[in-house]
Parts: C-alpha cells; sequence; structure tokens
C-alpha cells in the first residue's frame, strides 16, 4: 500500500550561496547522482520559496527548499506493541524490533510514532531507540509531562537501563565508559556517530549479567543519551554487540561496507525505566519484558 508522500524541508545556509540548486541537491544528498535530482527537478517535485525548481537557479541564504517525495511503498515492519503504561499524561509501549520510532529512512506510516498516535494523536515520544532496539519507549500526552521528562531525561532522576549480547568473554564484572561519541566519515552516508576523540563527552555502566564460551550479557544504564551510545560503548571496549551491522572494535564504523544506523540483526533491549511522575510525583517503574527472539544464553 503506498504511503502518503512527505515533504522534506530546509533551509538554504549560508555557506551555500551562490551554488546552482541542482549542485546544491547533489552535494547535500549525495544518495542520489545529478542525473537523478534533475529528473525529480523535471517532474517538478522541488520548490525554491514556494516556486517549482528547474535545478539551474542560484540558491541564496535563508531560501526555503521543499522536495517532495512522491507515495511509496514502505518497507514491512513489525505493527504491534505492547503498552505498559497509560495514564491522561503518560503512555509508555513495549517497542518492538524492527520498528522505527519516528519516521525517516524510507519509513513514514510503519513507525511507532504514527501508529501510536492513530490511537493518542497528542501523544509524542520522549526518546527515541534504533529500528533494531526493542523495549520501553515513552510518550508525553501533553506539554507540561513532556517538559519536565525532558528536563529531567539524562540526569539520575531517571534510570534508564537495557540488555546486550555483545561479542567476546568480558574480564570485568563492570565497566564504567566514557568515551567521546561524534560524527566521523561513512562511505554510504557521509557520516555517522561513533568514537571521536573530540566528540561530545558520554558516560555508560556495563554490568555483566552472565557469560558463555563466546559473549557476555550486560545490563547497561546511560547517564548520557548520545545516539546509538551502547553499541559504540561497548564496541570501544572490545565488545561489540552481537549482529551488529554497524559498529566493529574501537565503536568505529566497520572496514568493509558497514552497514546504516538503522539495519537490525542486533541484541538490544531498553527493559526498565524508572522515574518519578512528572505531574503526580509518583514513583514509576517499567519494565518492558525481553523480545521471544532474544537470546538469554549462549
Amino acid at each position: 500500500m503506498l504511503n502518503r508522500g512527505y515533504a522534506y524541508a530546509t533551509i538554504i545556509s549560508s555557506k551555500c550561496h551562490g551554488q546552482t540548486l541542482l549542485s546544491y541537491l547533489a552535494s547535500l544528498y549525495p544518495h542520489s547522482t545529478p542525473q537523478v535530482w534533475q529528473q525529480k527537478l523535471n517532474n517538478g517535485e522541488v520548490t525554491l520559496n514556494g516556486v517549482i525548481a528547474t535545478g539551474s537557479e542560484s540558491v541564496t541564504s535563508g531560501q526555503t527548499l521543499i522536495r517532495n517525495r512522491p507515495p511509496w511503498i514502505e518497507p514491512d515492519a513489525p505493527r504491534h506493541f505492547e503498552v505498559l503504561l497509560d495514564d491522561p499524561h503518560l503512555l509508555a509501549v513495549n517497542k518492538p524490533s524492527g520498528l522505527p520510532t519516528l519516521p525517516g529512512a524510507g519509513f513514514m506510516e510503519n513507525t511507532l510514532l504514527r501508529l501510536v498516535q492513530k490511537h493518542v494523536p497528542d501523544a509524542n515520544p520522549v526518546h527515541r531507540l534504533g529500528r533494531g532496539t526493542s523495549g520501553i519507549v515513552l510518550f508525553a500526552k501533553t506539554p507540561q509531562a513532556a517538559s519536565s521528562l525532558t528536563a529531567n531525561w539524562n540526569t539520575p532522576k531517571t534510570q534508564k537501563i537495557y540488555r546486550a549480547l555483545a561479542q567476546n568473554v568480558a574480564e570485568q564484572d563492570v565497566y564504567e565508559i566514557l568515551t567521546p561519541i561524534g560524527r566521523v566519515p561513512h562511505p554510504r552516508l557521509g557520516s555517522v556517530w561513533a568514537t571521536n576523540p573530540n566528540g561530545k563527552p558520554s558516560k555508560s555502566l556495563a554490568k555483566v549479567i552472565s557469560r558463555s564460551a563466546s559473549t557476555t550479557t550486560f545490563e547497561v544504564s546511560l547517564n548520557s543519551g548520545r545516539p546509538h551510545q551502547i553499541r559504540i560503548h561497548l564496541a570501544s571496549i572490545g565488545h561489540m554487540l552481537v549482529g551488529d551491522p554497524l559498529y566493529g572494535v574501537t565503536g568505529q564504523p566497520l572496514e568493509s561496507l558497514p552497514g546504516v544506523p538503522g539495519d537490525g540483526g542486533y541484541f538490544l533491549h531498553a527493559e526498565f525505566l524508572k522515574f518519578h511522575h512528572p505531574i503526580t510525583g509518583e514513583q514509576i517503574n517499567l519494565e518492558a519484558r525481553l523480545p521471544s527472539g532474544f537470546p538469554l544464553h549462549q
């Protein structure tokens, strides 16, 4: 089934001032060649300040560029989720692996946000999980709840605990990981988040739950909220997630044909979330049961 299409909006930055629109599009979105972009322009899919563009225009700082993507058939994704908490201010669900939290990367309707908003139109996620990550996603239904939860999200007032299955046998029982996370080059996307000495400060605490002959199951608590933090941090200490198609040793993209952030195949589950209710002050302790395919013992 076709979705409704999507309008991607961009404001032209000053560093691109004077480029032709075609060269701007081809450099900003290298996933398509200049020839493909010219065809999209010829089809009337791109406007510049509300006027259908040809591609020969010189762009000016501050202009609004809109690319209207025609409706398309989205990739399949799981569409079921378990409701863990539902009250006038909050909604918490157990997201399946393979379902994106937010629209993007070819997914618009097959996303947790769209599915939830069909039933609760005012619900908006306080955070997001990667498409391949399962577990608790918390939504706010009111601006007051959203403001309070967002303010406390990356503080000790909110406890976020994940379960991760990683390669190799851990030598220690506990690891405090402080590896900075920032953008690094990626051959298909231009850049991705990974270990970067000039990146943002990040902190995770990984405790061993169990070991097998070749793997370790960790319980990981987050003290910061960087993209793909657990995948990057565990890889940075030599414990890449089992099945992770993107991150290799040291938390950098794999040297040979790395995947992209949305690719699945790894085992990471947001299992526990503990916080005080933003309106009532009540202590909330949420637990999302592990998915059936999550290995308990290797």
